[in-house]
């Protein structure tokens, strides 16, 4: 593995977002000095915080799977997790609702799935289920150690006996045939193959490895942090702090200053400038090669999907919903052409509803709900949605009318306090082509064809985030924080 070298004692890390903090805490456990420049006012990155009106929204992710890796983040420094999180396990981890009015919670214990799925799918499809559950947990052990926790120098190093493994179990034919292998009802298939989506990719087009992604999600167990996830990087920082991390808020970054093949220094845009002996980049990968060289990377990416989310606060609640719901439209395969290939939005929307709020009264005022809807849109690169328009106020009420018919009776009229977020502000946070999910897991965007984790160019200079190695999603970025560490620590 190409490790940075020459000194190492002092690393700047910029951005305090997920991967920055883990990378940070690997870094301090090491005996690194370490200082973390944050632009905004709190850590966090796009696991954000918003406060309206007396509601606490997550502005990022809402799932959280893999908790060990925040305890790997904070045994780096030789703290416990549960000392600084309080994690709630969701049961059931999703609640799914389908168009002709049946409705199947998804359950992380297998066994309690394996009948939740007879009861609703037959005795036949939850022994399908069973034996998807062992390929997709098979699918991981042998895609962990070997393609995802692991630095990438070049293609040959995916040449493991693992990779005929992988071959030998189908995993490079696509998803949602693989699946279809297994199961046969059009609900159970939706349920174990929508998250294809945001890895950027149809069901229909994605590879099979990509099954890990749907084990993780609806086997492996979903938490809930108590204070939302933005709790998660608020611990991460704090832990940080007490182990002699220098966490800077306010603190924007102009540029990377180097000099004869290596970065010397971070200077901010108010002109000071920060020695530094490595430097670590947590911005979105083509706002983070910018600091460095004043440009875009060459290489142009096919990047995910975008969302628009949709952040409540209302005096209503459905005792029939469960933390995460997922409403699936009618349109499965269609609904997917419309946003990835033709840039259009869902004409039938399947939405992901969190109501963080029923787990955690304390996010919202008393007798307050929280809600966060999530809608998968077009990215400002396939698209043509005139977002800084009318359209984001408009396309909020149309989600609120799909709302109501699909159960949420009096949605509208229960809201207090609401706020849209579109690709346009995506855009505008610095993420390329307006998307939160970073560019696509195509087979050409992933493992070692990935954009590295360390520059071309300058060589103590090192990527982490969502647009490196492994990719996108909340236990990935954190694999990420780690695997930016080792190249430094070797």
């Amino acid at each position: 593995m190409r490790t940075v070298t020459g000194p190492t004692e002092r690393v700047v890390v910029v951005g305090a977002g997920l991967g920055g903090l883990a990378c940070a805490l690997h870094l301090a456990g090491t005996g690194r000095q370490v200082t973390v420049l944050e632009r905004e006012t709190e850590p966090g990155g796009r696991a954000g915080r918003l406060l309206r009106d007396g509601y606490e929204f997550d502005t990022g992710p809402t799932v959280l799977t893999m908790p060990e890796l925040i305890a790997e983040a904070f045994a780096a420094v030789g703290e416990e997790l549960a000392d600084w999180l309080t994690l709630t396990p969701l049961d059931p981890a999703y609640r799914a609702w389908f168009p002709d009015g049946s409705k199947l919670d998804v359950i992380a214990d297998p066994a309690r799935m394996a009948e939740e799925i007879a009861a609703v799918c037959g005795r036949a499809e939850a022994d399908g289920y069973l034996r998807f559950v062992a390929y997709a947990r098979r699918l991981w052990e042998l895609e962990r150690n070997d393609f995802i926790d692991r630095n990438f120098d070049s293609p040959r190093d995916l040449l493991t006996a693992n990779l005929l493994r992988l071959v030998a179990a189908g995993a490079f034919g696509r998803l949602q045939s693989r699946i279809g292998h297994f199961l046969k009802d059009p609900r159970t298939r939706r349920v174990f193959s929508f998250q294809a989506m945001y890895a950027g990719l149809s069901p229909h087009k994605a590879l099979a490895v990509y099954t890990v992604i749907s084990y993780l999600d609806s086997v492996a167990g979903v938490y809930f942090p108590h204070g939302g996830m933005h709790a998660v990087p608020r611990a991460l920082a704090a832990a940080g702090e007490k182990h002699g991390v220098v966490m800077r808020y306010g603190t924007e970054v102009a540029r990377v200053e180097s000099r004869g093949g290596r970065a010397t220094a971070v200077v901010t845009t108010s002109g000071e400038r920060i020695p530094a002996d490595a430097v670590v980049l947590n911005p979105d990968t083509t706002a983070a090669h910018a600091l460095v060289t004043g440009a875009v990377p060459r290489r142009r990416l096919r990047y995910s999907p975008s969302c628009v989310v949709l952040h409540v606060g209302s005096d209503r609640e459905y005792t029939k919903a469960g933390h995460h719901n997922i409403h699936f439209g009618r349109a499965w395969r269609s609904t997917f052409d419309e946003v990835i290939t033709r840039g259009r939005l869902m004409s039938d929307p399947s939405l992901l509803v969190t109501n963080p709020s029923r787990t955690d009264p304390t996010v919202a005022p008393p007798g307050g709900h929280t809600y966060y809807v999530l809608a998968p849109v077009p990215n400002l690169v396939t698209g043509d949605q005139d977002w800084r328009g009318g359209l984001a106020e408009a396309y909020a009420d149309e989600l609120v009318e799909v709302l109501e018919r699909r159960g949420y009776v009096g949605f509208g009229d229960g809201i207090r306090t609401r706020h849209v977020v579109t690709p346009a502000d995506w855009a505008d946070a610095g993420m390329a082509a307006g998307t939160p999910f970073a560019a696509a897991h195509t087979l050409t965007q992933s493992g070692p064809f990935r954009p590295r984790n360390l520059h071309p160019t300058l060589s103590n200079v090192v990527f982490t985030g969502s647009g490196t190695t492994p990719g996108v999603g909340v236990p990935m970025v954190l694999i990420s924080g780690k695997l930016a560490a080792a190249r430094i620590t070797g």
